[in-house]
């Protein structure tokens, strides 16, 4: 799976900038996922081209095509999948005070009646439903998701590239809001939030890189602080291929 990121200028948007980042990778042989504004047929028939898969988020900037997939799911659901070749997926997850209960359901595009524009979204071969139950402290949430792919209909297969997706969204964006505090930043005149965020993510992945002291990314950036040995070695960590002098 590959996971990119670029800057989007603000004239521009993800729709722009996303076939842009893919043209700077070898593609080949991956699982490329995309949120829904990049659900784009000319970004599904470039990622096909340079021989990869996709898995793509789908939601209401596709309204046709999203109605069409949520129906025939809810009602194939209700019959529970009777005569329906269906993969199904369970996982549980605990973790940060809350417990996700995740299913996942991956069907065959032969299997539903002709879609909307089907034939447009080259390789497009699955849709899925991700159904989440999320217990947070003394609150429990539902939500639904839908996605279409190239891949064939694997809920296991499809279901890791997913949670992978997410995990380390939601991984980085935690420790960025816990550790450094970016939620609560201030800051907002001219190039300083940009650079700022920039920072934290050198900071973020230097701290990762360092394995000699085996404790959280909070506990890494105090001793960095505290200590100029351990910050020489978390600043040589991310530094690839680095050989300290003898």
């Amino acid at each position: 799976m590959i996971l990119g990121q670029t800057k989007v200028s603000c004239k521009s948007n993800e729709i722009t900038a996303i076939p842009a980042l893919l043209e700077t990778l070898n593609l080949s042989g991956c699982i490329i996922t995309i949120d829904a504004m990049g659900t784009q047929k000319s970004i599904a028939e470039q990622i096909i081209a340079g021989n990869a898969d996709y898995i793509l988020s789908l939601k209401d900037n596709h309204p046709t095509l999203h109605q069409q997939v949520k129906n025939w799911f809810e009602m194939a659901q209700s019959l529970n999948f009777k005569d329906v070749d269906v993969s199904i997926s369970q996982r549980v997850e605990k973790g940060h005070h809350r417990i996700e209960n995740r299913t996942v359901y991956t069907v065959p595009v032969s299997q539903l009646p002709a879609l909307h524009e089907q034939n447009q979204w080259a390789g497009l071969t699955t849709v899925v439903m991700v159904v989440r139950k999320i217990q947070h402290w003394n609150k429990t949430t539902h939500e639904v998701q839908f996605y279409i792919t190239s891949l064939d209909s694997d809920a296991n297969k499809i279901g890791s590239a997913i949670r992978q997706h997410w995990g380390i969204e939601n991984s980085v964006h935690w420790t960025l809001d816990v550790t450094f505090h970016e939620d609560e930043s201030r800051i907002r005149s001219m190039h300083s939030p940009q650079n700022f965020a920039l920072l934290r993510r050198i900071a973020l992945n230097a701290l990762d890189r360092e394995t000699t002291f085996r404790r959280s990314i909070r506990q890494k950036s105090r001793r960095a602080a505290m200590n100029d040995q351990y910050m020489v070695s978390v600043l040589a960590a991310s530094i690839a291929n680095y050989s300290p002098l003898l």
